[in-house]
Parts: structure tokens; sequence; C-alpha cells
């Protein structure tokens, strides 16, 4: 367990850049490096993530640490991973408001600037990876229209049902036929998750009623961390301003490890009077789904995924995540950052220098943050 430990946490510790870039950090460290997994394990284990609802990312390194150590293992490697990004968002949520305001404000302006250069470069790189056919950008395109002029949690579910019945039919892949037997399914994880997703269905006071809302989030969002934004934004966005909201979510961009660690600054600023117990609750709920459905199905996913009807039912749903995520940037991202021609041309510029991979991202926050002080100062 020691090991697993240093290993999430060195991890957790260094790996900037999203999602996207987790797996790549993970494959270098546990395929290459360590040997922990071959090609086709890793491959394997993605798949699942990719498939579930969730933090894929922090799925994937719950997975590996399944698979190195059991259930223990498992959690060891949550915990490692997750810990950095947690302590500083938390803190975060706790000690922004005591910032001065012209450091605040200049800092939540340059944010808002960043959080439009991100979404934007997320919608590019998931509709080259999954809007590869006219079936598929034209399924995302009908979903993001859908949210813009339907923008609540019920529009999103329809539209990941409407599109995973339409990927079910339309985008089954051409493969061999399906292995035989019988999937192998762990039913105690699944069976809490049962439980606990009905719990959330009703509403409780303000510590229960924190908790539902982010373990709703995280049972509902495909495509991971970049995707959560519109779940949040409808389930707790309402509860808080709207700059708060937006400076959370464009400072997960700015630490290591798992963004979904934003649950983490706003429960914080939900629950004022116990941050850190709201802190807690929050990122728990919103990791817990996933983890309770890898825990699950780990050992049938071979069999589950060469259902070919399965498999369209996951690119029809990918599809979606990309018109979910392009209605995301309009709005709140970019109505909320962009109110005039220079902020255009402040936001157009960042994400032309994202583009380039000239700039890590860290350098991104710390450049945006400082140019919106001196906007504002000025």
């Amino acid at each position: 367990m020691k090991d697993i430990f240093r290993q999430f946490l060195v991890l957790g510790l260094v790996s900037f850049g999203g999602p996207a870039a987790h797996v790549g950090y993970f494959h270098r460290r546990f395929v290459d490096e360590l040997k922990w997994l071959d090609e086709t394990e890793f491959a394997r284990l993605m798949a699942l993530t990719q498939f579930l609802p969730g933090p894929a990312s922090s799925q994937l390194g719950f997975a590996i640490g399944r698979v190195r150590g059991g259930v223990a293992g498992a959690f060891t490697a949550f915990v490692a991973f997750t810990l950095p990004s947690f302590l500083i968002m938390a803190l975060l949520g706790i000690y922004a408001s005591s910032l001065p305001d012209w450091l605040q404000g200049g800092a939540i302006t340059g944010l808002k600037w960043l959080a439009v250069v991100v979404v934007a470069d997320a919608v590019w790189n998931m509709s080259k990876r999954f809007c590869t056919t006219s079936l598929t950008r034209g399924l995302a395109v009908a979903v993001a229209m859908l949210l813009i002029f339907w923008p609540s949690l019920y529009g999103q579910i329809v539209a990941l049902m409407a599109a995973a019945a339409l990927g079910w039919h339309r985008l089954r892949p051409d493969r061999e036929a399906a292995e035989g037997g019988a999937p192998v399914v762990r039913r105690v994880p699944l069976i809490l998750f049962a439980l606990l997703s009905l719990i959330a269905v009703f509403t409780g006071g303000r510590v229960l009623g924190l908790w539902n809302d982010f373990f709703a989030a995280g049972a509902l969002v495909f495509g991971g961390g970049h995707v959560v934004l519109p779940l949040l934004q409808e389930l707790v966005g309402p509860q808080m301003n709207p700059d708060k909201f937006l400076t959370g979510y464009a400072a997960a961009q700015a630490v290591p490890g798992p963004m979904f660690s934003l649950a983490a600054y706003l429960g914080a600023v939900l629950l004022p009077a116990s941050p850190w117990l709201g802190a807690l609750m929050a990122t728990l709920g919103i990791f817990l789904p996933g983890f309770l459905l890898v825990l699950g199905l780990l050992e049938g996913w071979q069999w589950l995924s060469s259902r070919p009807a399965l498999a369209g039912a996951v690119a029809g749903i990918n599809a979606a995540v990309v018109g979910l995520l392009l209605a995301a940037l309009y709005q709140p991202v970019f109505v909320s950052a962009v109110n005039g021609f220079w902020d255009l041309m402040v936001v157009a510029a960042g994400f032309a220098l994202l583009r380039s991979g000239k700039v890590p991202l860290w350098g991104m926050v710390l450049g945006m943050a400082s140019f919106g002080v001196v906007a504002v100062v000025l």
C-alpha cells in the first residue's frame, strides 16, 4: 500500500493539464516505467472509464489501484491522487473572500477569461475524438441547441438518453462476434450505488442536500472533468454568486490532479459554517458513484464491452457530451466572461496561445489572473 500511495501522491502533485493529460501520466508511470500493467490491460481499463459516468482519469487511477492492491489499493490510489488538489481547492473556497477587492476582482476577471479558453479547447479536442462522422457531428450540434434553449438537468438527461438510444441503433461498430459466457459483476457496490441514487432524488436539509447534489452530479456526468461544469452549474450554481462559481472552475484548471476537486471549493463555499465538512462531503459525494460502478463492473467489463450495441450507445453518449460541453461554453462561461471587444480579443489570444503548446496550463493561469488584475487596476 505504501508504494501505491507514494506513486499516486507524486502524480497528484505534478499531474497538470486535465483528464487527457492524466491518462498520459498514468501510461508513462504504470505501463512504461513500473510495468504494473501491460498495454492490453491499460487499454481495457481506460475503455471502462470512458463508458461509466464520473471522473474518468480518477476512475482509471482507482482501477489501477484495484488491480494492483485490491479494494484497499483502489481507495489508497484515490486518496493519494486527490489529496493535493483537495487541500488547495478547499483552502481557496475558505479564504478567497478575504483577499483585497482589487486583487479578488482582477483575478476573477482573468480566471473567467481562462475558463472560456479551457472549455473551448476541451470542445475542440473532444469533437475531434468523438465527432468523426456526419451523424455524430449532427448529434452534438442538436444536443447543444437543445440545452441552450432548455438549460436544465432534465434537458441534459433527456439528451444523454436519446443519444444513447440513437447510438445503440445507428453507431454500432463492425466487429467479430461478442464473447460468450456471462459477465462477472459485484452486487454489493452496485446495490449501494442504486440505494444512494434513490436517496439523492429526495431533497434534504443543508448537509444532506449538499451530499445529494454532488452525488447526483457524479452519477450523471459523462466525459470527465470539463463536462461536470454544466451539471454543477444546474445543481449548485444557483446557490452562489456566479463569479464565485466560475472562479472555482477556472482555479481547478491551475491545480494538479483531478478537476473534480472543484467540489472541494464548492462544498466549502456552500457550507460556510463548517467549510471543511462541506469540502469533504462534496468531494466524497461527487467521486463515490463512479468508484462504486468501477468496483461493481471491473471484472465483467471485457464481456460487456464486446457487445456491439453497447459500444454504439457509448459512441452516442460521447457525441452528446461534446454538445453538452458546447452549450456550457456559451452559457454560462462565454456570456459571463466576455462583455466587449477587448474581452473577446484576450480570449482569442489565450486560445491561440494554449493551442500552440508553448505555455503550460499553470503558466496560462498565472498570466490570465495577472492580466485581469492589471486590467481592473488600470
